[in-house]
């Protein structure tokens, strides 16, 4: 076979499996999005309807929440750091009052040019929170177009893990974004980044 018909055959094959990564890669980001918008259908729903919404009182109130559109970039698969020495944290809240968190591990990832080290909490109190973890952040957006008090994001333990998932997609608005009849705890000074995450819930109308 001539040096240029192989030539030919191998930039055809390399076209082909381009093509193909393409689309698998755009099928993908397609079948994740669905999914994400999908949760925020469910979300406004909850809100709208369900007795335990902030908006229970008077659902007509409820005008639906604003999101960022979902983008793969902010789904961040971050390096997992258990803290050994765990001390207590005091995170003051909206109104004042003050929450005790136990130190649980570090998340650290690179993201638009800076190395963030963000601090996972666990809940101490007695309750049916117990045990779970805790995750607050507020970055360039907050005060300009998400909620300024910070935002929450829901992580999960996973034994023996070295690495998180921080899906800054589904990030969300605590409940006193909606109304200041609650108390929510503020991020952790480590929490607040120097980025703008363009991503998850904006603030509420």
């Amino acid at each position: 076979m001539k040096t240029q018909n192989i030539i030919l055959l191998i930039a055809a094959a390399v076209i082909i499996v381009s093509v193909f990564y393409s689309f698998m890669g755009g099928s993908d980001e397609s079948a994740y999005t669905a999914e994400i918008n999908k949760e925020r259908e469910e979300k406004d729903r909850f809100m709208r309807t369900s007795t335990e919404s902030p908006f229970a009182a008077d659902p007509d109130a409820f005008k639906g929440l604003s999101y960022y559109p979902p983008n793969l970039r902010y789904k961040i698969i971050a390096d997992l750091s258990p803290v050994q020495n765990k001390k207590l944290v005091t995170l003051t809240t909206n109104t004042g009052e003050e929450q005790q968190y136990s130190e649980y591990a570090y998340a650290e990832f690179d993201l638009d040019g800076y190395h963030h080290k963000l601090l996972i909490l666990e809940v101490i109190a007695m309750g049916p929170q117990r045990g779970k973890l805790f995750f607050a952040f507020g970055d360039e957006t907050s005060a300009v177009e998400t909620y300024g008090a910070g935002r929450y994001l829901d992580v999960a333990k996973v034994p023996g893990s070295n690495t998180i998932t921080l899906d800054f997609n589904k990030a969300y608005n605590p409940y006193c974004a909606y109304s200041d009849k609650f108390s929510c705890p503020l991020p952790p000074a480590e929490n607040l980044l120097h980025i703008a995450i363009k991503a998850g819930e904006k603030a509420y109308h």
